[in-house]
């Protein structure tokens, strides 16, 4: 019987006995299916930490695809996080059945699951908030569980880019655990609190987490509405205020990106689905046009992590009794599918120097797309740019090399799994030419772009060194609304 164990495919040796219930799993719950899923499919999930919530749960994440463990040059990192509202459960369920859906697919060489875990590294974070779920009340509306352990609403609680330069600077002692930076495990700093006690600056997690990975594209999952929101979520009335709607460069694609999600829902896209809602055209909105918000997690990442995030609320209530959940799964099954293949929008490559080397830290702009910060190469050289069919016009900048420009014709890439591949390769100048005056082309960061750290993919890294006035980012004031 033995001997015939090693004639069996691995199909057979990593495929688990058990099956996942359509019930709420409570937190343990959760971390052991996550560590048998990994224990059963190591050549294609792993399990990490990103850190601890505010009460020392860890905040598990699984990363699937066909190199788990770490980053490959090509192939876009993708997140999904459910629970960061304790008491908006529907994410956490629907997320633990999409493991169980990409391991079983790939499991039974279906063609869709092969193609998506070869060419993209997925995580998914089911639970942001544990401690908030521990005590969340199963009403549709109540908010009690909203917070985390210390009281305090993660949507509202990360770095605003328009919150104002003297709010930016009270930044790091005062970030929550679960929205902080991820610090070596021996190191721990403490910092006084409001309250007179200290808070350990050692395990914050998300921020660390957005530095750890080049996240290409997220989305965040709530309750409370069904509805699919994209940045920008705050402004400061500048010309980022439109017709009532605070617009981010990438307008266009956050649009596609929420409609996507929105026309693969099984009623979304109708845009009245719950009955104390007001109605949302094609059921998408600007987050700043439905209501403003500030210092919410999509803009931190949109704007500092250059990662395209929208936030998905996907049921009326908040705490949806367990007899719906196989129907709410039916409901977003396709749509989450969907929403993961197109991070494989528009155009990826490396940026390589004059002697043949990636670089990091080049800009690479797209012309009529001025990011607050602008988007740059990662220690490999990496570029990811989202971008719809049609032709862009690129420009490449990086100390000590001319400017690059280039115009590129760009397909649809989420059909073949694949955006448009193109290596940036630039010429070495004697001496750095200073940059005319009207140029469009952001060579200097702002100060709250200008940010060095050496990283470690899969929860990993090592302590952040900053420069200048790299860490003024924003004090996000903590409002108690009930809307996320």
């Amino acid at each position: 019987m033995l001997s015939l164990l090693f004639l069996l495919p691995p199909f057979f040796l990593f495929t688990p006995a058990w099956t996942l219930e359509f019930r709420y799993h409570n937190n343990h719950e959760i971390e052991q299916y996550l560590k048998q899923v990994s224990t059963s499919n190591p050549d294609i999930t792993h399990l990490y930490s990103i850190g601890q919530s505010s009460k020392g749960q860890q905040l598990w994440v699984l990363a699937l695809g066909v190199s788990p463990h770490q980053h490959t040059v090509g192939i876009p990192e993708f997140k999904y996080v459910g629970n960061m509202h304790g008491n908006e459960v529907l994410g956490r369920v629907l997320l633990l059945q999409l493991i169980d859906e990409l391991v079983r697919s790939y499991r039974s060489n279906e063609t869709w699951s092969l193609r998506l875990l070869n060419s993209t590294r997925i995580h998914i974070l089911p639970t942001m908030n544990p401690d908030g779920f521990d005590v969340a009340d199963k009403d549709c509306y109540n908010s009690q569980g909203r917070y985390n352990g210390n009281g305090i609403d993660l949507n509202r609680d990360f770095p605003d880019a328009f919150a104002g330069l003297q709010s930016q600077q009270l930044f790091e002692e005062r970030r929550e655990a679960e929205v902080g930076f991820a610090l070596e495990r021996d190191s721990v700093f403490k910092f006084p609190l409001s309250s007179g006690c200290y808070h350990v600056f050692q395990v914050q997690a998300v921020i660390g987490w957005l530095r750890t990975e080049s996240f290409v594209l997220s989305a965040n999952l709530h309750g409370g509405a069904v509805v699919a929101s994209y940045p920008y979520d705050n402004s400061n009335g500048g010309s980022e205020l439109v017709g009532g709607a605070s617009i981010a460069p990438d307008n266009d694609v956050f649009v596609h990106l929420a409609k996507e999600y929105s026309h693969n829902h099984a009623s979304m896209y109708r845009g009245n689905f719950c009955m104390d809602s007001r109605p949302f055209l094609e059921g998408i909105t600007n987050g700043f046009q439905w209501y403003r918000l500030e210092g919410g997690m999509q803009d931190y990442n949109y704007v500092w992590g250059q990662c395209l995030e929208i936030t998905l609320e996907l049921s009326c209530c908040k705490y949806p009794p367990a007899r719906e959940l196989p129907a709410l799964w039916n409901d977003n099954k396709k749509a989450l599918l969907a929403y993961v293949q197109q991070v494989h929008l528009g155009v990826k490559g490396q940026v390589f120097d004059g002697s043949g080397e990636p670089v990091e830290n080049a800009v690479v702009e797209v012309r009529g797309r001025r990011n607050i910060c602008p988007f740059r190469t990662n220690q490999h050289g990496e570029y990811y740019r989202l971008l719809l069919p049609g032709n862009y016009t690129f420009t490449v900048t990086y100390p000590g090399h001319e400017v690059l420009t280039k115009t590129l014709s760009v397909p649809y890439g989420p059909d073949q799994y694949s955006a448009l591949k193109h290596d940036f390769l630039l010429r070495r100048i004697a001496r750095t030419t200073r940059r005319t005056v009207g140029s469009t082309t952001q060579t200097d960061a702002t100060p709250t772009c200008n940010y060095t750290l050496q990283q470690k993919a899969g929860g990993a890294m090592n302590r952040p060194t900053w420069s200048s006035l790299a860490i003024g980012l924003s004090m996000a004031a903590v409002l108690r609304s009930l809307i996320d």
